[in-house]
């Protein structure tokens, strides 16, 4: 299996680094949020795999296993362990604590601004998909497929996450990363389309 590269321990870090602040923002369980954002992705199927909505369980249950090893508090394992389960996209599970909420914030997050503009396109290039249509780049007049074209991923879903987060500190957050996105689609309309 080839490393993903969207979903590194660089990835992990960013996701960690933005639930300690929603944490204190939101005045959230660090020792529930913390553990499951570093845990959150240490299972996951490639991007195209037919149980990719299935990650963030096995996900979970490996974290769990893993806490247990080294003699982390067993209170919180229900906890961590719905955080993780709930963090994923493709799961489509209801995150119910404001842990929970954070992690799946946190998640979300990464896939915005500057850093999700690159993640998309390293997702795109390893699953060899051209960046864009040259027929209707911006999905004016046709359905996005981000099966074929990596910028329809913008339309399918990034742009659309704003609205799902669940914590007032990441839908501020979400809506900043998100207008720098829409510039950049702006300037990649300047720099592509003809006049």
């Amino acid at each position: 299996m080839k490393l993903d590269l969207a979903h590194d321990l660089n990835h992990i870090l960013r996701v960690v680094k933005t639930t300690k602040k929603l944490c204190k923002q939101e005045r959230a369980v660090g020792e529930i949020a913390i553990p499951a954002a570093y845990l959150h992705d240490c299972f996951s199927y490639p991007k195209d795999h037919p149980d990719r909505a299935q990650s963030s369980i096995m996900a979970a249950d490996k974290a769990i296993d893993f806490l247990k090893s080294i003699n982390y508090p067993e209170y919180y394992f229900p906890d961590i362990r719905h955080a993780i389960v709930a963090h994923s996209f493709s799961a489509n599970v209801d995150a119910l604590t404001l842990e929970a909420k954070i992690v799946q914030d946190a998640d979300r997050l990464d896939a915005l601004g500057a850093i999700g503009i690159a993640r998309c396109i390293q997702v795109g290039a390893k699953l060899e998909r051209q960046l864009y249509s040259s027929i209707d780049m911006f999905c004016d007049n046709r359905t996005p497929d981000d099966g074929t074209y990596t910028l329809d991923h913008f339309y399918t879903k990034l742009l659309t996450l704003a609205a799902s987060m669940k914590t007032p500190s990441g839908l501020t957050e979400a809506q900043s990363r998100t207008d720098f996105m829409r510039d950049y689609l702006k300037q990649l309309a300047l720099e592509v389309q003809e006049n």
